[in-house]
């Protein structure tokens, strides 16, 4: 059945959160087909760009090591964002690797539902990971489980609601 494609013009008028939900839908129906495996392509750069506006953060280029933003002072930041899942129960932010490196100051997490709007966001810094996270061998990294008890560990920051404003905007 032939649909009628969208262009420009009617995309333009869409929001960016109107766009990232449209691409949600579109992604579940690949999935069910067995086109794609995975629904989570745009999180990352979308966690990103939100998180770079709603504090004011430079991004850095796509290759580089370590952390992806810094701010006026010169502090770096690593940005980490999952997308829910009803299907999948991993609550797991990807690997954090050399730790010990020290390459980021501060830790960015960003929970998005799955329709891509903000669920939370938090802000601790670098000396926290291990303490709320743990390693694991197999991927030679540290994972963070995204529990609600995160939001409440001394030294977390709740900025949910500065990503939240930026996304509605």
């Amino acid at each position: 059945m032939p649909i009628q494609m969208i262009n420009t013009d009617q995309l333009n008028q869409l929001t960016d959160l109107e766009i990232l939900r449209l691409h949600a839908a579109l992604l579940e129906e690949l999935r069910g087909r067995g086109v794609v495996r995975s629904k989570n392509n745009p999180v990352a750069d979308y966690a990103e760009y939100l998180v770079s506006r709603a504090l004011s953060l430079t991004l850095e280029g796509r290759s580089n090591k370590g952390f992806d933003a810094t701010d006026g002072s010169g502090r770096r930041y690593e940005i980490k964002a999952r997308r829910e899942d009803p299907k999948r129960k991993t609550t797991l932010t990807s690997p954090l690797r050399d730790l010990d490196g020290e390459h980021f100051d501060e830790l960015i997490i960003v929970l998005f539902a799955e329709d891509y709007t903000i669920k939370m966001a938090i802000q601790l810094p670098r000396r926290l990971v291990k303490q709320v996270g743990s390693f694991r061998a197999h991927v030679n990294g540290w994972v963070i489980p995204l529990r609600d008890s995160l939001w409440a560990v001394r030294g977390v920051k709740d900025i949910t609601a500065a990503i939240q404003r930026v996304q509605r905007a």
